[in-house]
């Protein structure tokens, strides 16, 4: 994994929002799905780790979101916890799977990354985390390649177009479209490398 992406360990993110504007709305949700890699080069998801998050105090959440993702930020039963934590217990999951796996440091991997990453990072800044695992501003698009790999931009469209089931029931769920999303990154890096393209030397 270290060799094929340059000492960067790719983790595929995904957060459901009270809205569009990190700096002002709610993270709800965020999940992390963890991509391994085997000994013929072929990535696959290995797990994803997910969290309901408490909205931090003064957050702004839109009701079209609510509508849109279908989440109740004040049900007893979601067991939210506060952002900080949140972040913190998944980037503990990174900083291991990074030394486990001889990387240097994470790169976010997302669909449509920037919106996934500018929540992250307005949410490190808000609670004074000091230890980002994430490259500050490099991602890997999913909407991107996608697009490249198979004329979609779209998730879902993306995923029918891999053979990768996707069901509309369940997305709009961190952890649901975290998985989904590592699924079309794995088969699109498969893909590649099953049509010449370049990868390490395995010998």
């Amino acid at each position: 994994m270290c060799d094929r992406f340059r000492g960067f360990l790719p983790v595929v993110v995904d957060l459901e929002t009270g809205g569009f504007n990190s700096a002002t709305d709610a993270i709800l949700e965020i999940a992390a799905s963890i991509v391994r890699m085997d000994s013929d080069g072929m990535l696959s998801v290995h797990r994803t780790v997910n969290f309901n998050v408490h909205p931090f105090e003064g957050a702004n959440i839109e009701q079209a979101a609510l509508d849109f993702t279908g989440i109740d930020p004040w049900h007893p039963f979601r067991e939210a916890i506060p952002e900080e934590q949140a972040l913190t217990e998944m980037f503990q999951v990174v900083r291991k799977e990074i030394k486990d796996q001889g990387c240097n440091r994470a790169i976010l991997v997302g669909h449509n990354a920037h919106f996934d990453a500018g929540f992250v990072n307005a949410a490190v800044a808000r609670c004074g985390i000091k230890r980002n695992p994430f490259h500050p501003f490099s991602h890997f698009d999913t909407a991107t390649l996608a697009g490249l790999a198979y004329g979609q931009t779209v998730l879902a469209r993306a995923c029918s177009e891999a053979g990768i089931t996707f069901d509309n029931n369940e997305a709009h769920s961190a952890a649901y479209d975290a998985e989904r999303t590592a699924e079309l990154f794995c088969e699109i890096v498969n893909r590649w490398k099953e049509s010449g393209g370049w990868m390490p030397n395995f010998d």
